[in-house]
């Protein structure tokens, strides 16, 4: 037999999340919890980071309290410089607890984007353009921060999985878990301690999602497990059912994600996203910090540039872009989505390299679509089936991001770049583009062979494709944009 049965992966994925250990990253990748953190967010900081809790629940344009906030009328500057001590020696005396060390990184990134944007809120606000951002983010938070985000691994700016999204909810009934109507933001900028919210929602979708994502790595591990090393022996049917059974988890998986991703309409409408939009910006490639900002007293204070808090820095998507071995263009904007990877938990960054090095070792794709001789048999074509489901999935995400991105950003705004700094025409067909080719390729290797569904799912891809060939070339031409 070949790995069935004896597989001893290189990586250690959870099966207990040891929520209680605080030695451990908050962020371990686990089949049960998959990306989300291994343990509820840590929602109240200890006493000796007062002043800045009390200054982030002031600061949302309207407070829990409903009442206007510091961003409201754009004081949080003044009251970041008058009130708020330096507590870098607080964050020392706590350093050995990781998960509080996230919590800590989440608010301080929250009051740093806060505070390098509040100028440009205030401009959108009026009706004019970003303008320029502060130049200068002032020790009493750069200090803190950059702590905090050498600790946990993570990049001295606000990031989705460890700040923004993924550790930044509470759970309004602890013994409801994490279901939607149970969630509630722990920050917010704009209006989003609010559940109703369009800011609370556009997280709270991304939350529900990665909800999801267990059954996704299990899935995969189990793949890893099922394929045969060397000859596949008479135990051939067991393996080839084994891994079937683990690409089904996979699809099964990824259409809960999917169908999650569809409310993102309903629960965060597109005409009220730029209202919170701007304090997700980056630094890297945006106008509003053209020479970078300077951490005071830190990095020789030499500006520095990191991109901003984006869904593309999920890790599901790319999980599956390394399992199934999806060949992206050698491009700038390739160059772009390689940058994006160092924006996750180290744990995160660590398991999507083992996937993709995993996934070319055992020969995946190849046993996938039995393209190295095998016998064509029933369950091969079982499989071939399933990969081109699971291709199809990851197409109808990556599509509907484009649609988010047309309907929410493109139709409401003439800024060039995305919040994490990327353009905001090409930079998602581009990788829209190339799972497109590689559903081509697959199905060309299955051929008639897959059945009707298979015809069905490339007959509504080569339309796709022509209608997203189509809206870019209209959006680049609107914005002298060069494709």
């Amino acid at each position: 037999m070949g790995s069935l049965g004896a597989y001893t992966p290189s990586f250690r994925v959870l099966d207990d999340t040891r929520p209680d250990d605080t030695t451990l990253p908050a962020f371990m990748v686990s089949t049960t919890r998959g990306f989300l953190p291994r343990m509820d967010p840590i929602v109240s900081l200890p006493s000796e980071f007062d002043p800045l809790e009390t200054i982030l629940q002031r600061m949302p344009v309207k407070t829990a309290k409903n009442e206007a906030g510091l961003l409201a009328a754009g004081n949080l500057g003044d009251v970041v410089h008058e009130e708020l001590p330096n507590l870098a020696w607080a964050v020392d005396k706590y350093k050995a607890n990781l998960p509080l060390m996230n919590a800590l990184y989440r608010d301080y990134s929250f009051l740093a984007s806060a505070y390098l944007l509040e100028p440009c809120h205030q401009r959108f606000v009026n009706g004019q353009s970003y303008g320029l951002g502060r130049k200068i983010l002032p020790s009493n938070v750069a200090q803190p921060i950059a702590q905090c985000a050498e600790i946990c691994g993570f990049k001295p700016f606000m990031e989705y999985a460890g700040s923004y999204a993924l550790f930044n909810y509470r759970l309004e009934e602890p013994d409801a878990g994490v279901e939607y109507s149970n969630l509630r933001l722990i920050r917010a900028f704009e209006n989003g301690l609010d559940p109703a919210s369009s800011e609370a929602g556009f997280v709270l979708v991304h939350i529900d999602m990665v909800k999801h994502s267990g059954p996704l790595v299990d899935g995969t591990m189990r793949c890893f497990k099922a394929v045969p090393s060397g000859d596949y022996g008479p135990e051939a049917d067991e393996a080839r059912s084994a891994f079937n059974s683990g690409l089904v988890s996979i699809l099964e998986a990824m259409k809960c994600i999917n169908g999650v991703m569809e409310t993102m309409w309903s629960k965060s409408r597109p005409m009220e996203y730029t209202s919170f939009r701007t304090f997700i910006f980056g630094i890297t490639s945006q106008s509003m910090f053209p020479d970078g900002v300077v951490y005071e007293g830190l990095y020789d204070n030499q500006p520095q540039d990191f991109r901003g808090e984006s869904g593309a820095n999920d890790s599901m998507i790319p999980l599956m872009d390394n399992f199934l071995q999806v060949p992206m263009p050698d491009t700038p904007l390739t160059e772009i989505l390689r940058d994006f990877r160092e924006y996750r938990p180290s744990n995160h960054k660590a398991f999507l390299h083992f996937a993709r090095d995993e996934s070319l070792r055992l020969g995946v794709k190849d046993y996938a679509l039995g393209t190295k001789g095998q016998e064509d048999t029933e369950l091969l074509r079982e499989s071939r089936n399933l990969w081109l489901e699971i291709l199809n999935q990851v197409r109808d995400f990556r599509w509907r991001h484009w649609c988010f991105a047309r309907e929410y950003i493109l139709k409401r705004t003439s800024h060039p770049t995305a919040t994490g700094g990327s353009p905001i025409v090409t930079w998602l067909p581009n990788q829209l583009v190339a799972v497109l080719g590689e559903m081509a390729r697959v199905y060309e290797i299955g051929g008639e062979g897959l059945g009707q569904r298979a015809a069905d799912i490339m007959e509504a891809a080569t339309r796709q494709k022509q209608t997203l060939s189509k809206e870019v070339d209209k959006y680049c031409a609107e914005r002298g944009v060069d494709r």
